[in-house]
């Protein structure tokens, strides 16, 4: 029979459970009304889910206050402290995605007209992956079933693509006038917060992980890109001393835009003295990479004129452009490029990246 302490605990961690559940569909329904609100000019729902949040952030303050109760009252320890814990963060994700149903409903007061069709389309497709996320997430974390939280990333990795597209017929209407500007910064307040929506729920999967096994979310690994003119050169140098310095925090690889026909020899007699083996490295056009590119959340150009030679990139590509001369020796162009790279991936990952 369970001590009056044990009937306590569970009464209290029953609260907490119930509160996130009924948070959480209640930004459910506040981005889906939102998201409605957009589609059919409905200024009125707007209205109300902007007031709503109201609502919805008293309910996370009080998630909050009975977290800390908890963790007051019983001090936990083990699973209940990390399921605890976990639901501290996720107040704040929780409040944030009701600020974005906030932020859409108030774009759908700005607008003049009701979305064009292909953006609607759009729109339509972004709330139904980020709504279905985002209840899957939920879901995950109630049940603690780590394999639905890491279908669930995994989901939420293979849609990143899709803004580019949005971008994309966003600038088409722009570039049409078939729109006031302004409705067309509304709605692309809509996606960034629709897209913020999935996001959140990668970070609810990631607490799930968390409480069901102990497992901390791990560094994120960074896809980079070198890229100078030639590739022959410079920019392997970069790209084999980044594999090998840092190993365990990246995935690298380099190109030029008017690729050589081979390495260039005393840069690869050089690569030896330090350590670094371009035997087997070969120069790759940055046109047989286009295609790719959405891979790559860095490129690094390694020259001017990089980023013009690169022209159009993914919306989740990042473009950082370092000057230097392409006329260095190979020793004078590693003595440049390894602090700047060891800076890069500090920043990046910290000062333990590895």
């Amino acid at each position: 029979m369970p001590s009056h302490y044990e009937e306590r605990l569970q009464k209290d961690l029953a609260w907490i459970q119930d509160l996130v559940v009924l948070v959480g569909q209640n930004i459910a329904t506040a981005i889906e009304h939102a998201v409605r609100a957009v589609l059919k000019l409905d200024k009125d729902l707007a209205a109300n889910t902007v007031i709503g949040d109201f609502a919805i952030n008293r309910q996370t303050r009080e998630l909050d206050r009975l977290c800390h109760a908890f963790v007051a009252r019983h001090l936990p320890s083990a699973g209940h402290l990390r399921y605890v814990s976990s639901v501290l963060r996720l107040t704040i994700g929780l409040e944030r995605i009701g600020d974005y149903a906030a932020t859409i409903s108030r774009t759908a007061a700005q607008l003049s007209a009701v979305p064009p069709q292909v953006v609607a389309r759009d729109i339509e497709m972004m709330a139904d992956h980020s709504r279905r996320m985002l209840q899957d997430a939920l879901r995950a974390f109630q049940t603690r079933d780590v394999g639905l939280a890491q279908a669930t990333l995994s989901a939420a990795a293979q849609f990143a693509e899709y803004f580019d597209k949005v971008f994309a017929d966003l600038v088409g209407e722009g570039e049409a006038r078939s729109r006031p500007t302004t409705d067309l910064f509304s709605l692309m307040a809509t996606f960034n917060r629709l897209e913020r929506v999935i996001h959140q729920a990668k970070n609810i999967c990631e607490e799930t992980v968390f409480v069901a096994t102990g497992r901390m979310k791990g560094e994120k690994v960074f896809q980079i890109l070198f890229l100078d003119e030639r590739n022959h050169g410079a920019s392997h140098l970069a790209e084999h001393f980044t594999r090998k310095v840092f190993p365990q925090s990246g995935r690298y690889r380099s190109a030029g835009w008017a690729a050589a026909e081979e390495v260039d020899p005393a840069f690869a007699r050089f690569a030896q003295t330090v350590g670094l083996d371009l035997s087997r490295a070969w120069p790759t056009a940055l046109n047989t990479l286009r295609d790719q590119l959405d891979e790559y959340q860095l490129v690094v150009g390694l020259g001017k004129g990089a980023r013009e030679q690169l022209g159009k990139v993914p919306f989740h590509t990042t473009v950082l452009v370092w000057d230097l001369d392409p006329n260095l020796t190979p020793e004078a162009a590693y003595r440049e490029l390894t602090p700047r790279i060891r800076e890069l991936m500090e920043r990046l990952r910290g000062e333990e990246a590895s």
